[in-house]
């Protein structure tokens, strides 16, 4: 070896063990902060459906399923990172030898041309990636609109740097390979067009040139791992790595994402219920109130944060100016989790239990903000799971703290003493029937049991309660009475679901009107459930089998839309709509029931379907979830009025939906956003669009 070469093989050896140590050392460092973290039972487990759900995530990308240049771009970027490291190893032997490749493989063709073509796609992604980061960057008095506002830029723009000038040494590589070797330029097939112009130049130099180039890439390559060491909360390089871990754990095996049924209550003890409370020791503490009581797999979720912000991009709360982002929320604790963690490991009492929000990591308007709408678990391309992260903090502070909105108060004891949040008399849950022309039978009363008809009605609180719910309530009961479906309700032995509970934090509440309510089901053995309220729908379907109940529930729009597809319901002409649909978060987002709703509006003669911008996965919340409904939105722009906006946008006349919250709040919402000269639509159900048809049909 030549003095170059000598001084090359130091700087590559000193670099490789700086490198690779300080890399470990920040390896070890995460490792030990997501142990500090509860245990989370069923991680990894089914193994195969696990697996196989990872690689499709991986190689299908499908969660970048609406941004096609980015999902392209990121594709072969992190795809060339594995093959890639091929021409890293052989950067090691062409130090010490120029001509060196890797033996059985180094000259394999089909390999060759694998490397160069990642290696350029590589590039251009990169390159994209940076243009649109660039283009995106958040500025003046827009910044808040970029969805990287809040994300650190420097490092971003590291990490991208850092892939570029690899893929460019890899691509010179190529080229100086092809100018001292002996190999067609089949072996070549992107790189021979400029490598065959140094053939010309002195061996010797070209040599030199190639130990130059490698020791570059290999010093550039260990400087990334020695800077992303030093750094564990660098989400922006450890996904790469983290990702892989934290998709597999996901908490769907299905690859769904952590939407639906929020996860049962936990102390540091472990899970627990109304029965178990009395036995609960002293230090319990119920839901999340310091970092320590995520569990494992929440703590991973901070560390993997890409900060890509999409989140943050379709978060309604963050859109509409209030304190809450999702990406924002989880930098938060990933910092804390990264600064407390070693004390906490330490045995430093003086950190355990430190309380999230009362010590200012998390600011109590950005928690109460959430409408868990899941729009930013629907987006995030690692699998983070925000929703059971908030609604977790949100337990802590109804349950152990007490501090929780005014307006829930109220809520709280309303639902406690009347079993509904609007506080009306069970007496008064059968109101709605007044008038019909036909008899709504009761199970226990006029039936006795549920299995004497085909479904039982489950007409929820709002729809029984609410006026403009309870229009949608008769409709479904004059639509399936029509088509021949016999169907019963409970009556006053019906009680709220508990959803408004469960995602305001009072999860004891919530078990307590979610018991009795699957007592009362099991009594009267229900089996076939259909329901208007998108909340009731996932209540019952998807978490009342976590307390024993087991049920078949449909959606009022996918029984309606059977009848009509069988014939059993024939809507008539009518002049000409132009209808835009509102998905519910709760039946859309939430529970992947897209197609049916549209279907059935689709049916519809006259109906013309006017899509807003933001649709099915990107559909924009109404602002009602997540107990919203009850709390006042003193803070931005109401969410509902925006996305009445969106509506108002379309020309639709009507802005139909599928969820007594969503009408509610898109009724409100279209009175304050309509302007002077515009028509203001009609917000309404989609059954009732429906039975004005059915009825120009009926005898």
């Amino acid at each position: 070896m030549d003095g170059v070469q000598w001084v090359a093989l130091v700087v590559v050896v000193v670099a490789t063990v700086v490198g690779v140590g300080v890399f470990a050392r920040g390896a070890t460092t995460i490792a030990r902060t997501v142990r500090i973290g509860r245990s989370a039972p069923g991680r990894w487990r089914p193994v195969a459906p696990r697996a196989r759900r990872l690689v499709a995530e991986v190689l299908g990308h499908g969660r970048f399923q609406h941004r096609p240049v980015v999902k392209v771009a990121h594709w072969v970027v992190m795809l060339s990172f594995p093959l890639l490291f091929l021409t890293l190893l052989t950067g090691y032997g062409q130090v010490v030898d120029p001509g060196f490749t890797l033996p059985l493989v180094g000259h394999l063709w089909p390999l060759e041309w694998a490397i160069e073509a990642f290696a350029w796609a590589s590039l251009l992604g990169i390159a994209a990636l940076f243009v649109l980061r660039l283009r995106l960057r958040p500025r003046g008095d827009d910044a808040r609109r970029s969805r990287f506002f809040g994300s650190n830029q420097a490092q971003a723009y590291f990490v991208e740097a850092t892939v570029a000038v690899v893929v460019l040494c890899v691509i010179l590589l190529r080229g100086l390979e092809y100018a001292t070797g002996d190999e067609s330029a089949w072996h070549f097939p992107l790189t021979a067009w400029f490598g065959g112009s140094w053939r010309s130049v002195e061996t010797g130099t070209l040599e030199t040139a190639t130990v130059v180039v490698a020791t570059v890439k290999i010093v550039v390559s260990m400087s990334w791992f020695v800077v992303v060491g030093l750094q564990p909360t660098m989400g922006v390089a450890w996904h790469r790595f983290l990702a892989v871990v934290n998709v597999y754990a996901r908490r769907e095996p299905d690859g769904r994402p952590a939407l639906g049924p929020l996860q049962p209550i936990t102390t540091q003890h472990g899970p627990v219920d109304l029965e178990g409370l009395d036995d609960l020791p002293d230090d319990a503490r119920l839901g999340v109130g310091a970092i320590e009581d995520f569990t494992w797999k929440g703590l991973l979720d901070f560390s993997t944060c890409t900060e890509c912000g999409r989140c943050q991009d379709q978060c309604p709360a963050w859109a509409t100016d209030k304190p809450l982002s999702p990406k924002l929320v989880t930098l938060a604790l990933r910092d804390h989790a990264a600064a407390t963690a070693p004390y906490l490991r330490a045995a430093d009492e003086s950190h355990a239990g430190l309380d999230l929000i009362g010590s200012g990591v998390i600011d109590p308007d950005a928690l109460w903000a959430c409408t868990t709408c899941g729009a930013c678990v629907q987006q995030c391309p690692v699998d983070i799971e925000h929703v059971d992260a908030i609604v977790d903090m949100r337990r802590y502070q109804v349950l152990m703290e007490s501090a929780f909105p005014k307006e829930l108060g109220g809520a709280f004891t309303k639902l406690e003493r009347q079993g509904n949040p609007w506080g009306l008399p069970a007496r008064a849950r059968l109101d709605w029937a007044k008038g019909l022309d036909f008899e709504v039978p009761v199970v226990g009363a006029d039936v006795e049991s549920a299995d004497a008809v085909d479904y039982l009605f489950w007409v929820g609180c709002a729809g029984a309660y609410e006026d403009r719910a309870k229009r949608t309530t008769r409709a479904v009961a004059e639509l399936l009475h029509t088509a021949g479906v016999s169907f019963a309700v409970l009556g006053d032995g019906e009680g709220c679901t508990g959803d408004p509970a469960r995602r305001a934090g009072n999860e004891l509440l919530y078990q307590m009107l979610a018991s009795a309510n699957v007592e009362v089901l099991n009594e009267v053995g229900a089996k076939r459930i259909v329901v208007t309220c998108a909340h009731c729908f996932n209540t019952i379907a998807r978490e009342y089998p976590q307390l024993g109940g087991r049920y078949e529930v449909l959606h009022h729009t996918e029984l309606l839309n059977t009848l009509v597809a069988e014939g059993r319901l024939r809507p008539a002409p009518q002049e000409a709509t132009d209808v835009t649909y509102h998905d519910p978060c709760y039946l859309g987002r939430h529970n992947e029931i897209y197609s049916p709703p549209r279907e059935l509006l689709g049916s519809l003669p006259g109906v013309t379907i006017a899509e807003m911008p933001r649709n099915r996965e990107q559909s924009f919340c109404c602002g009602a979830g997540g107990a919203r409904m009850w709390m006042e939105e003193s803070i931005g722009t109401r969410i509902s009025t925006t996305r009445a906006t969106e509506a108002i946008g379309t020309g639709a006349s009507v802005v139909a939906t599928a969820c007594p919250f969503c009408t509610v709040m898109l009724s409100d919402g279209v009175a304050a956003a309509a302007t002077e000269g515009v028509g203001v639509p009609e917000v309404t159900d989609i059954a009732l669009l429906l039975l004005d048809r059915v009825r120009e049909t009926s005898p």
